[in-house]
């Protein structure tokens, strides 16, 4: 039972990669670049993808031991990475709303897989 806890940790690490990537091609896309070329091809977004790459990778791994029910609830958890990453990187403002319903999430995963 202990592995399938070490590999539930190692889909969380995927999930963040993954939340990491979406931050990165955001960042790039509010970017204004020269030309089409640069636009599609500059650091952010293959950054972006490569994490993208290696998050598919890294589930795949984690897949062979936690229940298949368990991964769309982990990868629930990917909604607050990325609400914590938008206030941080983008500035975004955290409404009562958007907290409360990233509590509601969490608290859905924590019942889930306790």
């Amino acid at each position: 039972m202990n592995s399938v806890w070490l590999y539930a940790g190692i889909m969380v690490c995927s999930v963040f990669m993954a939340s990491l990537a979406q931050m990165l091609l955001k960042i790039s896309a509010n970017k204004t670049y020269p030309s089409k070329i640069r636009e599609y091809m500059n650091g952010y977004v293959i950054a972006g993808y490569g994490l993208l790459l290696l998050s598919t990778l890294v589930t795949m791994i984690a897949l062979k031991k936690i229940p298949l029910s368990w991964s769309t609830v982990i990868e629930s958890i990917g909604y607050f990475f990325v609400f914590v990453m938008g206030c941080v990187f983008l500035k975004e403002k955290a409404s009562k709303r958007k907290i409360l319903g990233i509590a509601v999430i969490f608290a859905g995963v924590v019942i889930y897989l306790i």
